[in-house]
């Protein structure tokens, strides 16, 4: 099937419209032009700010003008996974999707989904001459998969909504009304470079799920660049063995599903070397045999001339910090069952240069327990020679007692579905947190239609749950007089 078959036809055209054009994290100056050559076409007042987040203003609908004004709000921004096949260039490429009618994906690559049909969606709600609404407020903003820099930054001055709905929730029929914190944690570890001149291999580990670091991390998945740690400690300890490079991850928010090394080694230690990794694919087999079964850890020969290899104390550090570092979840709520309170992620695994980069997200509800991570990662790092940089800190989004946005849109959801939506805080960080500090008094819930493996090159929406998403939200802005 086309997209442009599918219902309802405005939404998925500007999700198609939005998915042509490149939009990474830091890459989406496009995607931001798009909607303000939306607006100026069609006469509607907009901004732009210094870093780029998007303000599009409809004025309210005859009868709705003393009605409180409502935000629609999302981000640009998408986190860009692709196959090991995939040569798409996601920094200057749109996506290739495509639909059976019940669900659409992108080939080869991450959806954006997550947040691609909050825009959609607002747009169409801008688009749509025949809706009564209050005066809308569509507000985009940029990098929120990166550390939120576009709402930490947004110039929010001409917003007059205190009525927020987020969109980058992917769970239908689910209210979030509160999330964790976070930060972006950088861990750099010194390394030295000699020239090896045995024979080269690569190591490398695939078949794993991947997923979203906040609403996946309850799901045990296999983290890529900590079985490629294990890959390495053993491996390593064969006599002459070096490390020439390590790549594993895209995002420090996505758990990886596949990393690499390439490593030097003598000739006649290749059997010892596939002896290993097959043990450790036994290993990995029973580890994840639920949540991962086509886990797979891979050794073949490569040819990299006279590669500049790790010494032996630089190689150290590395397995020892892929093999030490906390990773996953730290501690769950003592007050909301089941849900996760702290955890780590690490996301990105590099050498670069002279140096091993090790990228994390670190959430929890608690300021404690996030400076108790931070205190484990530093002294861990810093025991190895190495430093840590924190950046892209964002605030949780603490639980509104009365939210007369809230009652409203349980209203119509109840009236719409026949049961009561499931109102809860999540692990996930989302952007309401730094919106509240930005616009006192706002009352916020997120929503949005069922996004399947987000983050991942799985990724996939829901078009029946985009169709009862986009029809209740229509129904909230129609009673919002």
């Amino acid at each position: 099937m086309n997209l442009d078959e599918l219902e309802p036809k405005q939404v998925f055209r500007f999700f198609r419209e939005l998915s042509a054009v490149p939009r990474g994290s830091g890459s989406t100056s496009a995607a931001a032009e798009l909607c303000l050559r939306f607006a100026r076409e069609r006469g509607l007042e907009h901004y732009t700010d210094s870093v780029g987040n998007v303000i599009i203003i409809k004025p309210a609908s005859a009868s709705y003008e003393s009605a409180p004004p409502v935000i629609l709000q999302g981000h640009l921004d998408m986190v860009c996974c692709k196959t090991s096949d995939c040569q798409k260039d996601m920094t200057a490429e749109g996506l290739d999707l495509a639909t059976d009618g019940a669900f659409v994906w992108a080939e080869g690559t991450s959806l954006g989904g997550d947040d691609g049909i909050a825009v959609a969606m607002a747009l169409a709600a801008l688009d749509d001459g025949a809706l009564p609404h209050p005066r809308l407020e569509a507000f985009f903003t940029t990098d929120e998969e990166t550390g939120m820099t576009g709402a930490r930054c947004a110039d929010v001055s001409p917003l007059r909504g205190r009525r927020l709905i987020n969109i980058d929730s992917e769970a239908e029929g689910v209210f979030t009304v509160g999330c964790a914190g976070g930060v972006r944690a950088v861990c750099s570890l010194p390394a030295a470079l000699t020239k090896a001149e045995s024979d080269a291999f690569e190591v490398s580990v695939g078949g794993l799920r991947g997923g979203h670091s906040g609403t996946d991390i309850d799901k045990g998945r296999a983290n890529a660049n900590i079985i490629l740690g294990r890959a390495l400690e053993s491996v390593l300890q064969i006599s002459g063995t070096g490390l020439c490079t390590l790549s594993g991850g895209t995002a420090d928010n996505a758990i990886p599903s596949a990393a690499s090394a390439r490593i030097v080694c003598p000739r006649e230690s290749r059997g010892e070397l596939a002896e290993r990794m097959e043990k450790l694919n036994a290993e990995l087999r029973r580890e994840f045999a639920e949540t991962d079964p086509d886990v797979r850890a891979e050794l073949r020969g490569v040819t990299l001339g006279a590669p500049d290899a790790l010494d032996g104390e630089s190689a150290r550090r590395v397995v020892r910090f892929l093999t030490r570092c906390p990773n996953g979840i730290q501690s769950m709520s003592r007050h909301i069952p089941d849900l996760v309170e702290s955890s780590l992620n690490l996301g990105i695994a590099e050498l670069d240069g002279s140096s091993a980069r090790f990228t994390f997200s670190l959430r929890s509800g608690l300021p404690s327990e996030m400076e108790r991570m931070k205190r484990q990662l530093t002294e861990l790092t810093e025991a190895l020679g190495g430093s840590v940089a924190y950046s892209g800190e964002y605030p949780a989004w603490q639980y509104r007692e009365v939210s007369p946005l809230r009652e409203l849109m349980t209203e119509v959801f109840t009236e719409q579905y026949g049961h009561a939506p499931r109102v809860e805080t999540i692990h996930a960080g989302l952007e309401c947190g730094l919106l509240g500090e930005k616009l006192p008094e706002l009352d916020c819930v997120s929503i949005g239609p069922d996004l399947l493996d987000i983050h991942s090159c799985r990724e996939r929406m829901d078009v029946v749950s985009v169709q009862r998403v986009w029809r209740f939200l229509l129904e909230v802005l129609r009673r919002s007089k």
